[in-house]
C-alpha cells in the first residue's frame, strides 16, 4: 500500500506525511499554504464590483416607471429646443424658394409641411440618438433629465456602458414601443426595473 510522503528540504531525509519535524533532522516542515477562493461576481442590488471597491456595500436602488417617465420628458424637451428650429428654419427656406418660383399656393402649403416634416423626423431621430448615446456613455452616465432626477445608467455590474452600447440600448426602445408600450411597462414588473431595452442591452437605470 502506498504511502504519500514528503522530504525535508534542508537534509532531504524521506519523512511522513503529515508530520511535523523531520526524523533525521528535526527541522521543522512548513504548514501548507490555505488557499481562499475569489471571484469577480458582483452581488446582485450591491455595489461590490471593480469600480466601487473602495465604496462600503450597499443595496442599489433602481429607477422606477414614473421617475423615468419625468426624465424621458425633459430629455424631449431638451432635445425639441435643438429639433424645432431647425425644422423651422427648413420650412421657410423652402417657402421662400417655391413663392419665387410662382408654384401654387394650396401645392407650396403642402409640399412645405411634407418637406418639414421629413426633415423634423430625420433630424430629430439623429439628434435624439446622439444626445442619449453620448451623454449615457459619457463619465456622468445620463442624459440631461436622468441627471435632474439622480439617475444613471449602468451596465449590470454598475460600471459605465460604451457608445455602442448606449446605442444599441437607444436602438431597442423603438422594439419597447412597438409592442404597445409593454417594453416600457415591463419596468414596474421586472425585478430590477429594466424595460425590454435595458434587458436587451444588458444595462440598468439605478438610482444615485
Amino acid at each position: 500500500m502506498l504511502t504519500a510522503s514528503i522530504y525535508c528540504n534542508k537534509c532531504g531525509a524521506q519523512n511522513a506525511a503529515g508530520v511535523q519535524f523531520c526524523s533525521q533532522c528535526g527541522a521543522p516542515f512548513a504548514p501548507s499554504p490555505v488557499t481562499i477562493p475569489t471571484t469577480n461576481q458582483v452581488p446582485v442590488g450591491s455595489y461590490s464590483s471593480p469600480a466601487y471597491a473602495s465604496a462600503p456595500t450597499r443595496m442599489v436602488q433602481y429607477g422606477g416607471f414614473w421617475i423615468r417617465f419625468l426624465a424621458f420628458i425633459i430629455d424631449l424637451i431638451v432635445v425639441q429646443i435643438i429639433v424645432f428650429p431647425v425644422s423651422l428654419i427648413f420650412m421657410t427656406l423652402a417657402g421662400i424658394t417655391g413663392a419665387m418660383g410662382g408654384a401654387d399656393r394650396n401645392v407650396l402649403f403642402g409640399g412645405v409641411w411634407m418637406m418639414a416634416f421629413t426633415i423634423r423626423a430625420i433630424f430629430g431621430g439623429a439628434a435624439n440618438w446622439i444626445y442619449e448615446a453620448a451623454l449615457e456613455s459619457s463619465a456622468r452616465q445620463a442624459t440631461l433629465g436622468k441627471m435632474a432626477l439622480g439617475l444613471k445608467v449602468t451596465d449590470l455590474y454598475a460600471n459605465r456602458i460604451s457608445f455602442a452600447r448606449a446605442t444599441g440600448r437607444h436602438f431597442a426602445k423603438y422594439l419597447s414601443g412597438f409592442i404597445f408600450m409593454i417594453g416600457y411597462i415591463m419596468v414596474g414588473f421586472t425585478e430590477r426595473k429594466q424595460a425590454l431595452h435595458d434587458i436587451i442591452a444588458g444595462t440598468l437605470v439605478i438610482r444615485t
